[in-house]
């Protein structure tokens, strides 16, 4: 079974939806022992660092998050989910993020004739033998939807990166974390593949 840490962040739904698709039972949830018995947790989001980070402390779940992931539980987070995994994010100074992982989120520079948020199709630049990305190949298209970017640092850990206006860090993983900024339930068969990957990764 795999949990879909509920914290009012949106895009939950379609995170479920695509994990149906795969034949799946994924339940959204935000309770602590249900996220604990999991065989894999989830942590989807669009919004703003600071009222994701509220919420997550509010709920306790910043601490279950820290709990699953020392336990080597395969976690995964997409979009807001990977940022709040890292340090500090210039959308919310003062915040301390989840500092899971190391390094901070940057606001996507300003560039003429190129729009932020970055919404759209970008393609991947595949490095360190990723293990969400077996089978897909070097190029592919993928769904972002972002003002602010992962700088991690430790450059081993960045599996996928791509252009926007500056060098972007698209995915990481280290040891049974994993992230990406882009959407992979929004990014056609590619996505789909990329989440078939983190189903079938043994724990």
């Amino acid at each position: 079974m795999i949990a879909i840490i509920d914290y009012d962040a949106g895009n939950i739904k379609s995170v479920e939806k695509a994990l149906l698709l795969l034949g799946q039972k994924a339940v959204i949830t935000g309770d602590r022992e249900e996220i604990l018995k999991a065989d894999k947790v989830i942590l989807p989001g669009v919004g703003a660092f600071g009222d994701a980070m509220a919420n997550l402390r509010k709920k306790g779940l910043d601490r279950v998050i820290r709990e699953v992931t020392d336990r080597g539980t395969p976690f995964l987070g997409i979009c807001l989910g990977l940022q709040l995994l890292f340090e500090r994010s210039d959308e919310a100074p003062g915040v301390d993020g989840l500092g899971i992982l190391k390094g901070e989120i940057l606001r996507i520079p300003d560039k003429e004739g190129l729009k932020i948020p970055h919404m759209g199709w970008n393609s991947l630049h595949l490095e360190n033998d990723g293990r969400l990305f077996h089978g897909i190949d070097e190029g592919a298209y993928v769904y972002f939807v972002h003002s602010y970017y992962l700088k991690a640092a430790d450059e081993s850990i960045v599996k996928a990166s791509t252009e926007y206006s500056t060098h972007i860090h698209a995915s990481v993983e280290k040891d049974n974390v994993f992230a990406c900024q882009f959407h992979p339930e929004k990014s056609s068969g590619v996505g789909i593949r990329i989440l078939k990957n983190f189903v079938e990764l043994q724990a």
